[in-house]
C-alpha cells in the first residue's frame, strides 16, 4: 500500500478536524485495509476511531435506541434489549457469520462499507466501465449484481447487512463536521451514484458517522437472507420487515430488501399488499411477490427473483411467529 499519515484522536471534535477528501476513517478496518492493499483507495491521512469512547456503546436514551457507529456488530447481536425489540436488526448482525469479522466490524463500518461488486474490485471503477465507457455489468458476469433499481448506470449491490433492517425500523443517522451536526433517516443515507467519482452514502468529505438512532416500537420485525453457504458468505438476497398489528391484523407494514439494488430497496408494492391482512402463508407468499414485481434481471440473475420472494415470505412468517 501506499505510505499514510496515521492519525489517533481521542474525541470526535478532534477527528472531524482531522478528515478531509484525503484521510480514511479507520474502525474496524476489516473493509479499509483490504482496499488499501489492493490500491482501491490510498489515503493521505488515515484516521483511527477506536479510541473515541462516545462512539461506542448501545443504550437506551429518551424512547429510543443509540447505537455508536463504533459499536462492534457482536455488540449490536448480543445486546438485550436489541434482542427483545429490535429482532430484525440482531437477525441482521448475526447474518454476518463469521466471529472474527462480528468482534472486528463496527456498525458505521457496515453503513459505510463499498461495493463487493467484483468488477469495483478489480479496478474497473464504481460503474465498471471499459476503457471506451461501456458498461461491463450487463454483458458479463452478472450473477451477483442488482435486479432492481439496475436501469443504469449502477449495477453493483448495497454490501450493507444492517442497512435494510435500519430503514425498515425507521432509523435516523447522526453526522458531525467541522461546520456542525446533521441528522438523516436512514433511507436517505444511501445513494445510487451517476458518476464514478459520487459515493453510494450521503457522506461528505469532513463528515464523521457517529451514532445511529432508532426509535423504540412495538413493531413485530425479522431479517430473513438466502446465501448459498453458512459460513462467511455475502448473502444473495435479503429481506427485513417490520409489522405494526392490530390484533391479527397488519395495520401497517414495511419491507426493505438487501443485496439486489445498489440501496437497500423499499418495496412499497409489499407494503400496500400487507395492509388490512392478517399474515398468513398466502398472504406472505403474495406479498414476495409484489416486492419483486418490477424486478429486471440481468442475463445471469434471474434467480435472484426467485430468492427475494422467498426472503420476503420468511421474514414475514418469521415476525409474526407463523410456521410455513
Amino acid at each position: 500500500m501506499q505510505p499514510f499519515e496515521y492519525a489517533n484522536p481521542t474525541s470526535v471534535k478532534e477527528a472531524v478536524g482531522m478528515l478531509g477528501p484525503d484521510a480514511a476513517v479507520l474502525a474496524g478496518g476489516t473493509d479499509l485495509i483490504s482496499m488499501m492493499k489492493d490500491y482501491l483507495v490510498s489515503p493521505a491521512r488515515v484516521v483511527n476511531i477506536k479510541n473515541i469512547r462516545e462512539l461506542g456503546g448501545i443504550k437506551n436514551s429518551k424512547g429510543e435506541l443509540r447505537i455508536g457507529a463504533a459499536a462492534t456488530l457482536d455488540e449490536l447481536m448480543e445486546n438485550a434489549e436489541v434482542r427483545k425489540s429490535f429482532p430484525a436488526l440482531a437477525d441482521a448482525a448475526r447474518g454476518v457469520s463469521s466471529p472474527q469479522i462480528r468482534n472486528m466490524g463496527t456498525v458505521g463500518g457496515d453503513l459505510c462499507q463499498r461495493p463487493r461488486c467484483w468488477y469495483y474490485r478489480g479496478g474497473f471503477g464504481l460503474l465498471a466501465k471499459d476503457a471506451s465507457g461501456k458498461a461491463l455489468v450487463p454483458g458479463g458476469e452478472n450473477k451477483y449484481h442488482a435486479i432492481l433499481g439496475n436501469s443504469g448506470p449502477a449495477y453493483f449491490v448495497s454490501p450493507s447487512s444492517l442497512g435494510p433492517a435500519l430503514i425498515a425500523l425507521g432509523a435516523k443517522l447522526k453526522l458531525v463536521s467541522s461546520s456542525g451536526t446533521r441528522e438523516l433517516t436512514a433511507d436517505k443515507f444511501f445513494l445510487t451514484p451517476s458518476t464514478d467519482s459520487a459515493r453510494e452514502t450521503a457522506i461528505m468529505p469532513g463528515e464523521l458517522l457517529t451514532e445511529i438512532l432508532v426509535p423504540h416500537t412495538t413493531a413485530r420485525s425479522a431479517t430473513y437472507e438466502v446465501r448459498q453457504k453458512e459460513a462467511l458468505d455475502w448473502p444473495l438476497a435479503t429481506a427485513s420487515v417490520v409489522l405494526n398489528m392490530n390484533g391479527s391484523t397488519v395495520s401497517s407494514a414495511r419491507v426493505v430488501l438487501g443485496a439486489v439494488a445498489p440501496t437497500p430497496w423499499a418495496a412499497t408494492a409489499a407494503d400496500q399488499a400487507l395492509a388490512g391482512k392478517s399474515i398468513t402463508v398466502e398472504t406472505a407468499e403474495a406479498a414476495g411477490k409484489a416486492a419483486v414485481a418490477d424486478a429486471k434481471p440481468l442475463s445471469q440473475n434471474a434467480y435472484k427473483v426467485q430468492l427475494a420472494r422467498v426472503a420476503v415470505k420468511r421474514a414475514l412468517l418469521a415476525a409474526a411467529g407463523v410456521k410455513a
